[in-house]
């Protein structure tokens, strides 16, 4: 037919098309490009078919598993050509595309509910009046809380335990005037030992 064998146009019809799929993705042609490499990969089988059955279905599986994987591939590295950065815009780095909350530093902390959270409410943490939700249960005015999570536009708070409670009661001023005992501090029967 053009001088070659069977086998020889059979391998250049599928490369081809697999050539002119990878072109559709980087060169957007409204489904030309397409139409032309499926062309040519039926082409490829209908040649291999009519060298022998064996060399058709051998050219049947490369076809299945080559057609994918050329598209994969060409997909995966068109973002970073220059036609690919100039279609989609440069990726943000992983930093970029991270919140940062200046909240989240809260994590841990322990404050007083200022209004009953039932979920929801303020709470006071180191002099700062905070909106924050409930975890469980409603929480009282007054009772002490700590701070779960710090998640999208959140602060997510639970009831302190009794320890917990303390640290929210102890203000730092007064703390050199109470008994070691209250602050939950070992009391030192000899501070030189």
């Amino acid at each position: 037919m053009f001088g070659f064998d069977p086998l020889t146009l059979a391998v250049l019809c599928l490369l081809l098309g697999c050539a002119l799929l990878v072109l559709e993705v980087f060169i957007p042609s409204g489904g030309v490009l397409s139409f032309f490499s499926v062309v040519a990969i039926v082409a490829s089988l209908v040649v291999a078919f009519r060298r022998d059955t064996t060399t058709g279905l051998a050219f049947l599986v490369m076809t299945v598993i080559a057609v994918p994987s050329v598209v994969a591939l060409a997909f995966k590295y068109w973002p970073l050509t220059p036609m690919g950065k100039a279609f989609l815009g440069e990726l943000p780095s992983e930093e970029e595309t991270q919140f940062d909350d200046p909240r989240r530093e809260l994590v841990g902390r322990v404050g007083i509910a200022k209004s009953t959270m039932l979920p929801s409410g303020s709470v006071l943490i180191d002099d700062q009046l905070i909106d924050a939700m409930s975890q469980g249960a409603a929480i009282e005015v007054g009772q002490a809380i700590v701070v779960v999570e710090v998640k999208a536009n959140r602060v997510v708070v639970r009831q302190a335990d009794d320890e917990e409670s303390r640290q929210a009661t102890i203000d730092p001023s007064e703390m050199l005037s109470r008994p070691i005992e209250e602050l939950g501090l070992e009391s030192l029967d000899d501070p030189l030992s």
